[in-house]
Protein backbone atom coordinates (compact mmCIF):
# COMPACT_ATOMS: atom_id res chain seq x y z
CA UNK A 1 0.00 0.00 0.00
CA UNK A 2 2.51 2.35 0.88
CA UNK A 3 4.88 1.66 -2.20
CA UNK A 4 2.57 3.78 -4.06
CA UNK A 5 4.24 7.43 -5.20
CA UNK A 6 1.50 10.05 -3.65
CA UNK A 7 3.62 12.87 -4.83
CA UNK A 8 0.61 14.42 -6.81
CA UNK A 9 -1.66 13.47 -3.96
CA UNK A 10 0.92 15.56 -1.65
CA UNK A 11 1.28 18.24 -3.77
CA UNK A 12 -2.54 18.62 -4.10
CA UNK A 13 -2.97 18.52 0.04
CA UNK A 14 -0.41 21.24 0.50
CA UNK A 15 -1.78 23.48 -2.47
CA UNK A 16 -5.28 22.73 -0.52
CA UNK A 17 -4.09 23.45 2.79
CA UNK A 18 -2.75 26.68 1.28
CA UNK A 19 -5.93 27.97 -0.46
CA UNK A 20 -7.78 27.22 2.65
CA UNK A 21 -5.64 29.17 4.53
CA UNK A 22 -5.39 32.21 2.82
CA UNK A 23 -9.23 31.88 1.63
CA UNK A 24 -10.10 30.72 5.07
CA UNK A 25 -8.47 34.39 6.19
CA UNK A 26 -9.47 36.74 3.69
CA UNK A 27 -12.52 35.90 2.19
CA UNK A 28 -15.58 37.31 3.48
CA UNK A 29 -18.03 35.57 5.52
CA UNK A 30 -21.24 35.83 6.11
CA UNK A 31 -22.00 38.27 9.43
CA UNK A 32 -24.15 35.87 11.79
CA UNK A 33 -24.89 37.01 15.56
CA UNK A 34 -22.81 35.87 18.04
CA UNK A 35 -20.11 34.08 15.88
CA UNK A 36 -19.17 36.50 13.71
CA UNK A 37 -15.74 36.33 12.22
CA UNK A 38 -14.85 33.36 14.35
CA UNK A 39 -16.86 31.39 12.03
CA UNK A 40 -13.97 31.12 9.91
CA UNK A 41 -12.64 28.70 12.37
CA UNK A 42 -15.38 25.98 10.94
CA UNK A 43 -12.65 25.37 7.98
CA UNK A 44 -9.99 24.22 10.59
CA UNK A 45 -12.00 22.75 13.77
CA UNK A 46 -14.03 20.62 11.65
CA UNK A 47 -11.76 19.43 9.17
CA UNK A 48 -9.42 18.45 12.02
CA UNK A 49 -12.33 16.40 13.77
CA UNK A 50 -13.22 14.70 10.14
CA UNK A 51 -9.95 13.81 9.49
CA UNK A 52 -9.30 12.42 13.25
CA UNK A 53 -12.32 9.99 12.75
CA UNK A 54 -11.15 9.40 9.36
CA UNK A 55 -8.02 7.93 10.20
CA UNK A 56 -9.31 6.28 13.16
CA UNK A 57 -11.15 4.63 11.11
CA UNK A 58 -8.15 3.66 9.00
CA UNK A 59 -6.98 2.26 12.76
CA UNK A 60 -10.21 0.34 13.10
CA UNK A 61 -9.15 -1.90 9.67
CA UNK A 62 -5.65 -2.35 10.62
CA UNK A 63 -6.57 -3.78 13.71
CA UNK A 64 -9.46 -6.21 12.11
CA UNK A 65 -6.84 -6.75 9.69
CA UNK A 66 -4.52 -7.98 12.39
CA UNK A 67 -7.06 -10.34 14.27
CA UNK A 68 -7.89 -11.70 10.65
CA UNK A 69 -4.17 -12.57 9.46
CA UNK A 70 -2.47 -11.81 12.90
CA UNK A 71 0.70 -9.80 11.19
CA UNK A 72 2.49 -7.70 13.65
CA UNK A 73 2.96 -5.14 10.89
CA UNK A 74 -1.20 -4.36 11.27
CA UNK A 75 -0.95 -3.86 14.46
CA UNK A 76 2.04 -1.23 14.01
CA UNK A 77 -0.28 0.86 11.62
CA UNK A 78 -3.04 0.94 13.77
CA UNK A 79 -1.03 1.97 16.59
CA UNK A 80 0.12 4.41 14.37
CA UNK A 81 -3.08 5.41 12.48
CA UNK A 82 -4.89 6.08 16.28
CA UNK A 83 -1.87 8.57 17.48
CA UNK A 84 -1.98 10.15 14.07
CA UNK A 85 -5.83 10.81 15.04
CA UNK A 86 -5.53 11.59 18.63
CA UNK A 87 -2.79 14.64 16.90
CA UNK A 88 -5.64 15.98 14.80
CA UNK A 89 -8.49 15.15 17.61
CA UNK A 90 -6.20 17.27 19.83
CA UNK A 91 -5.89 20.45 17.61
CA UNK A 92 -9.78 20.04 17.36
CA UNK A 93 -10.30 20.32 21.11
CA UNK A 94 -8.06 23.01 21.16
CA UNK A 95 -9.28 25.14 18.17
CA UNK A 96 -13.09 24.23 19.45
CA UNK A 97 -12.12 25.76 23.01
CA UNK A 98 -10.95 29.03 21.14
CA UNK A 99 -13.95 29.23 19.46
CA UNK A 100 -16.35 28.28 21.93
CA UNK A 101 -14.37 31.05 24.31
CA UNK A 102 -15.08 33.71 21.33
CA UNK A 103 -18.78 32.36 21.29
CA UNK A 104 -19.47 31.70 24.36
CA UNK A 105 -17.13 33.41 26.50
CA UNK A 106 -15.54 30.44 28.25
CA UNK A 107 -13.00 27.41 27.34
CA UNK A 108 -15.12 24.99 28.10
CA UNK A 109 -19.08 24.81 29.17
CA UNK A 110 -21.02 21.59 30.29
CA UNK A 111 -22.59 20.29 26.74
CA UNK A 112 -23.50 16.60 26.00
CA UNK A 113 -21.26 17.41 22.36
CA UNK A 114 -18.34 18.83 24.47
CA UNK A 115 -18.13 16.29 27.21
CA UNK A 116 -18.43 13.08 24.38
CA UNK A 117 -15.59 14.49 22.54
CA UNK A 118 -13.50 14.80 25.79
CA UNK A 119 -14.80 11.20 26.44
CA UNK A 120 -14.23 9.75 22.84
CA UNK A 121 -10.59 11.15 23.14
CA UNK A 122 -9.98 9.69 26.60
CA UNK A 123 -11.36 6.18 24.84
CA UNK A 124 -8.38 6.21 22.92
CA UNK A 125 -5.87 7.63 25.11
CA UNK A 126 -6.59 4.16 27.43
CA UNK A 127 -5.93 2.41 24.34
CA UNK A 128 -2.16 3.68 24.65
CA UNK A 129 -1.99 3.28 28.27
CA UNK A 130 -3.31 -0.34 27.22
CA UNK A 131 -0.41 -0.92 25.15
CA UNK A 132 2.19 -0.17 27.89
CA UNK A 133 0.80 -2.03 30.46
CA UNK A 134 0.57 -5.45 28.55
CA UNK A 135 4.03 -7.26 27.88
CA UNK A 136 4.85 -9.74 24.62
CA UNK A 137 4.30 -8.60 20.86
CA UNK A 138 1.17 -10.80 19.87
CA UNK A 139 -0.42 -10.44 23.29
CA UNK A 140 -0.28 -6.90 23.36
CA UNK A 141 -1.11 -6.74 19.84
CA UNK A 142 -4.30 -9.11 20.35
CA UNK A 143 -5.71 -7.18 23.29
CA UNK A 144 -5.00 -3.54 21.43
CA UNK A 145 -6.84 -4.68 18.27
CA UNK A 146 -10.17 -6.14 20.05
CA UNK A 147 -9.92 -2.99 22.67
CA UNK A 148 -9.62 -0.72 19.44
CA UNK A 149 -13.23 -2.17 17.75
CA UNK A 150 -14.93 -1.65 21.16
CA UNK A 151 -13.11 2.12 20.97
CA UNK A 152 -14.18 3.25 17.82
CA UNK A 153 -17.63 2.37 18.70
CA UNK A 154 -17.50 3.98 21.86
CA UNK A 155 -15.96 6.65 20.16
CA UNK A 156 -18.57 7.26 17.56
CA UNK A 157 -21.66 6.92 20.77
CA UNK A 158 -20.07 9.43 22.73
CA UNK A 159 -19.62 11.75 19.76
CA UNK A 160 -22.58 11.37 17.57
CA UNK A 161 -25.13 9.33 19.62
CA UNK A 162 -25.34 10.00 23.01
CA UNK A 163 -25.33 14.22 22.40
CA UNK A 164 -28.16 13.54 19.86
CA UNK A 165 -30.43 11.77 23.08
CA UNK A 166 -29.68 14.82 24.91
CA UNK A 167 -32.47 17.31 25.50
CA UNK A 168 -30.57 20.41 24.59
CA UNK A 169 -26.94 21.15 23.60
CA UNK A 170 -25.60 24.93 22.61
CA UNK A 171 -23.21 23.11 19.75
CA UNK A 172 -24.81 23.17 16.24
CA UNK A 173 -25.84 20.21 15.16
CA UNK A 174 -27.90 19.03 18.13
CA UNK A 175 -30.76 20.75 20.03
CA UNK A 176 -32.30 22.33 16.40
CA UNK A 177 -29.18 24.47 16.21
CA UNK A 178 -27.93 24.34 12.44
CA UNK A 179 -24.84 22.29 11.76
CA UNK A 180 -23.64 20.99 8.53
CA UNK A 181 -27.27 19.46 6.42
CA UNK A 182 -28.34 21.49 3.21
CA UNK A 183 -29.03 25.31 3.93
CA UNK A 184 -26.95 25.76 7.19
CA UNK A 185 -23.70 26.41 5.62
CA UNK A 186 -23.38 29.53 3.32
CA UNK A 187 -22.68 28.77 -0.34
CA UNK A 188 -19.23 31.29 -0.67
CA UNK A 189 -18.24 29.01 2.62
CA UNK A 190 -18.54 26.35 0.93
CA UNK A 191 -15.74 26.55 -2.30
CA UNK A 192 -13.44 26.44 0.96
CA UNK A 193 -14.97 23.82 3.35
CA UNK A 194 -15.47 21.06 0.89
CA UNK A 195 -11.80 21.53 0.27
CA UNK A 196 -10.75 21.92 3.79
CA UNK A 197 -12.05 18.52 5.03
CA UNK A 198 -10.00 16.82 1.38
CA UNK A 199 -7.30 18.72 2.57
CA UNK A 200 -7.02 17.76 5.82
CA UNK A 201 -7.99 14.21 4.95
CA UNK A 202 -4.82 14.46 2.46
CA UNK A 203 -2.69 15.81 5.64
CA UNK A 204 -4.08 12.99 8.17
CA UNK A 205 -3.00 9.87 5.68
CA UNK A 206 0.52 11.70 4.72
CA UNK A 207 0.90 12.28 8.84
CA UNK A 208 0.29 8.57 9.51
CA UNK A 209 2.13 6.79 6.08
CA UNK A 210 5.32 9.19 7.20
CA UNK A 211 4.72 8.46 11.04
CA UNK A 212 4.30 4.48 10.02
CA UNK A 213 7.82 4.82 8.08
CA UNK A 214 9.37 6.48 10.93
CA UNK A 215 8.03 3.43 13.79
CA UNK A 216 8.72 0.44 11.12
CA UNK A 217 12.35 2.25 10.97
CA UNK A 218 12.73 2.06 14.80
CA UNK A 219 11.72 -1.35 14.63
CA UNK A 220 14.04 -2.78 11.99
CA UNK A 221 17.02 -1.08 14.07
CA UNK A 222 16.10 -2.19 17.13
CA UNK A 223 15.75 -6.28 15.46
CA UNK A 224 19.40 -5.41 14.48
CA UNK A 225 20.60 -4.53 17.74
CA UNK A 226 19.36 -7.40 19.33
CA UNK A 227 20.92 -9.96 16.65
CA UNK A 228 24.18 -8.16 17.39
CA UNK A 229 23.39 -9.07 20.77
CA UNK A 230 22.77 -12.50 20.08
Amino acid sequence: MFGINYFWLKVAGTMLLLYVVVAGFLMEVPELPVIRQSIRNIYFHVGMWFAMMFIMMVSLVYSIRYLRYFRLDDDLRAVTAVKTGLVFGSLGIVTGMIWAHNTWGQFWVNDPKLNGAAVGMLTYFAYMLLRVSVEGEDRRARLAAVYNVFAFVLFFVFIMILPRMAESSIHPGIGGNPALSAGDLDPSMRIVFFPAIAAWFIMAWWLFSVYYRINRLADNLKELEENELV
